[in-house]
């Protein structure tokens, strides 16, 4: 497929959701660069991105990194079972890893060209490796809830009589598994692995506060967005949307108590023609210089600790991977999360449908 053919395609792919980076490198006069495409999820996710990884890679590199949303899981799978992969380097949910490993639908990282020796051994896995931290927390409107009363646990969460009021889930399995174990009194470290007593009970939980939730959401601005209107009086949401809204001054609050990190994963489509360029790239995106662009970002932390290290005590404050929040949450074991959305998929179905 010729430069301009590719592009053609990807723009029809994406609804035209195309930049290419750096700026220049996609049609300037100079000698053709080797070129990649990222894609990921969108929105401010793929703005900080940009910035912080993809336009410095794409200049240290001298690589044209072409980039496009949204990641979309079953066109990976038709891309590689069809064998004309246009993805390179994809920006993935964590428990997809796994997915996408079982299904051999992923290349498996080069890690002589990818350098993790300075991560946390979460981080990383044979088939992907997380760039960025959030957060699934506990958030609430402050003007709703009775004077001094907020949640520290998802027992709080749970609790209508003492802190009533609309709540909001997300439409997954995922997050709510941990979040109704939790609320059951299930300690931190005993969530995994997965059994089907614990399954049991995290459903048995969800049943029993689904009549007061109005609203499962699917997408990470609506949990923010209808706290900030009252809409939801408690909600779980992702930690940056709360981090954005309250910045526009909305009366909306969470807390890292009980919260469930989680990491962007990137991942490298089997059969990619440009295989070691993405590993390059992604080797970049975990490098100290990225990763400390995520530190004013204020929404996706860092994953290096060398990059947390380098946070300022304000800054410390909203990042997941600070060690004095993170030993308040639980992170995500997303192999294990990969086994309970597969395993429970139609008991999650068939909650969802009565």
């Amino acid at each position: 497929m010729s430069r301009s053919t590719r592009r053609e395609f990807l723009r029809a792919a994406a609804g035209g959701l195309i930049a290419c980076l750096p700026l220049g490198g996609c049609g300037g006069r100079g000698p053709a660069r080797e070129e990649l495409v990222f894609v990921s999820w969108g929105g401010v996710l793929s703005s900080t991105e940009r910035d912080a990884f993809m336009s410095p890679a794409g200049q240290a590199l001298g690589v044209s990194i072409i980039t496009s949303a949204p990641t979309n899981y079953a066109k990976i799978k038709a891309m590689v079972q069809g064998g004309d992969v246009e993805w390179d380097l994809v920006d993935v949910g964590g428990p997809f890893m796994y997915q996408g490993r079982d299904q051999g639908l992923l290349e498996e990282i080069d890690y002589r060209l990818v350098d993790v020796s300075e991560l946390d051994r979460e981080w990383y896995g044979t088939h992907g490796v997380y760039t960025a931290t959030g957060a699934t927390v506990m958030a609430w409107n402050e003007t709703l809830l009775p004077d001094g009363h907020v949640p520290r646990s998802w027992r709080d969460f749970w609790d209508v009589k003492r802190l009533p009021g609309a709540r909001g889930l997300y439409r997954q399995l995922d997050y709510n598994y941990e979040a109704a174990l939790m609320s059951a009194g299930v300690a931190r470290t005993e969530i995994y692995p997965v059994t089907a007593e614990k399954a049991e009970l995290a459903l048995a939980r969800l049943r029993e506060i689904r009549p007061h939730v109005s609203v499962w959401w699917s997408a990470g601005a609506q949990p923010a967005q209808l706290l900030s209107t009252g809409e939801l009086v408690l909600s779980s949401a992702w930690s940056g949307r709360i981090q954005a809204i309250r910045r526009e001054g909305a009366p909306v609050s969470m807390t890292f108590d009980e919260a469930i990190a989680w990491g962007n994963a990137y991942v490298v489509p089997k059969g990619t023609r440009h295989r070691e360029l993405a590993m390059r790239v992604l080797n970049y995106c975990v490098s100290e210089p990225a990763q400390r662009r995520l530190l004013g970002s204020g929404i996706y932390g860092p994953v290096l600790p060398a990059a947390v290290a380098k946070a300022s005590a304000g800054e410390r404050l909203l990042l997941v991977t600070a060690p004095e929040n993170l030993a308040r949450m639980v992170v995500l074991n997303a192999e294990q999360a990969a086994i309970y959305s597969h395993r429970y998929e139609q008991a999650w179905t068939a909650f969802q449908a009565n």
